[in-house]
């Protein structure tokens, strides 16, 4: 162990001027993750609906784009939009098509979780509010919703903190986010290392603030509910 040059492994005065360029990339990442998650809400609400429709013209195309989506890797939708749309003339910015790659994959993910927190509800609160003559759309705003949102909170945090992550990847098509901001630095100063294990530290520092929001956000559903 005496022979390990750790410096070849973490060079502290590396990280420690390098922080600021790289951090400047983290409003990239808190973007992108931020209008997709929000974005990925209401598309994975209304997907979730559709997939529990007993319509089958809305319940199998919800199934089969939940399907997709779950089944094919986010780089390769990105890659997907950013490269191959553009032989067909439709053509993005790479934030434009960070956004959209991580909206559409991340509404999959998330109407699964509406759809399992929606189920969890008791069948006889449907029974009960059709006997009490409210309409669906009452049912679901007044009964079925507040159950299910508390039942929620959990899985759509880590999806979330699964985005956040995920937004690194955003760097392959150069969005200049944390990560492409690390190995713009790794290259030039030919220590990746540095740079990675910094990235690590940061990514890790943003997850460990969402996780304490995540926690407040149980707490107080579990209060209010």
């Amino acid at each position: 162990m005496s022979d390990i040059e750790w410096g070849l492994l973490f060079d502290p005065a590396l990280a420690i001027e390098s922080l600021p360029y790289v951090l400047e990339g983290i409003w990239y990442t808190l973007l992108i993750s931020i209008v997709s998650m929000g974005l990925g809400l209401i598309i994975g609400f209304f997907l979730a609906l559709a997939r529990t429709s007993k319509l089958i013209l809305l319940q199998w195309p919800a199934r089969l784009y939940i399907s997709f989506m779950r089944g094919v890797p986010i780089l390769v939708i990105l890659f997907l939009l950013y490269f191959a749309l553009p032989v067909i003339g439709i053509e993005f910015t790479a934030l434009q098509a960070a956004l959209i790659g991580f909206t559409i994959n991340s509404a999959a993910y998330i109407a699964e979780v509406f759809r399992s927190s929606l189920a969890s509800v008791d069948k006889g609160q449907w029974e009960s509010s059709t006997a009490l003559g409210l309409s669906y759309w009452q049912t679901m705003q007044r009964i079925i919703l507040p159950q299910s949102v508390r039942i929620a909170v959990p899985p759509l945090s880590n999806v979330f903190l699964d985005l956040i992550k995920a937004s690194s990847l955003a760097a392959m098509i150069t969005v200049p986010e944390i990560f492409q901001k690390a190995r713009i630095v790794g290259a030039r100063e030919y220590d990746l290392l540095t740079l990675l294990i910094l990235v690590a530290l940061i990514y890790w520092a943003i997850c460990s603030v969402m996780t304490i929001l995540q926690n407040y956000l149980e707490k107080r559903f579990a209060d209010f509910l």
